[in-house]
């Protein structure tokens, strides 16, 4: 008789997008480097280690390689007693010659509705396509989930990131996931099966919500 052997246990990732900087809801910062937490920031993330506390077990916590997400995980990671790895594939979209622009700006540019209602059809000039960041996130993620069979990861990263990859995981087409809200330090959890992914919560803010900044 042939054994089967048996398949891999589910992982779970804890997606968490990094809390509140100064240029939040104000400006596209991107990759910009130099950009910290705010204060609000600050707590949100105290906040949000509070709550991961809580689990039975985490293995390990990975961030973006931008200070306002390495920042974000410092004080989850030191409530689990573990250090912050780095995760480049789940850095900042590339946002080329839109970065560091106001929101309020490029609100007025014909190409804004594309990126509302057809990203997956936009590069942003100079930088990376909407595609492009969802595959290369989704690549990290198979890699993280492969490296850790079975146990309970936090990830830490950016609002368009965790959107794509949820929208992933539920199968939504990519020219959707702007109707997908990923808050300031809200949790989002997938749990990653030999079937498929499971999305088991969704952009909570319990004890982190700053009302008005998506």
């Amino acid at each position: 008789m042939v054994r089967r052997s048996s398949p891999p246990a589910p992982t779970t990732v804890i997606f968490v997008r990094h809390g509140q900087t100064p240029t939040t809801g104000a400006s596209l910062p991107g990759r910009t480097p130099g950009l910290h937490l705010a204060e609000a920031g600050q707590a949100q993330a105290e906040a949000a280690a509070a709550r991961i506390a809580e689990l039975p077990a985490v293995a390990a916590v990975y961030a973006s390689p931008m200070e306002r997400t390495r920042e974000t995980a410092a004080p989850i990671a030191r409530a689990r007693k573990l250090r912050v790895r780095q995760a480049p594939g789940l850095n900042e979209c590339d946002f080329g010659q839109w970065t560091g622009r106001k929101l309020a700006d490029l609100r007025k540019l014909d190409a804004w509705q594309t990126v509302q209602r057809h990203p997956s059809g936009f590069r942003f000039p100079g930088g990376e396509s909407f595609r492009e960041m969802q595959t290369r996130a989704l690549t990290a993620t198979r890699e993280l989930v492969a490296a850790h069979p079975g146990e309970t990861i936090v990830a830490v990263s950016h609002a368009d990131v965790i959107k794509a990859i949820v929208a992933d995981a539920t199968g939504t087409h990519l020219d959707l996931f702007q109707r997908i809200v990923i808050s300031p330090c809200s949790i989002t959890c997938v749990v990653y099966t030999t079937e498929g992914p499971l999305v088991t919560t969704v952009n909570s803010t319990a004890g982190t919500a700053n009302p008005g900044l998506a």
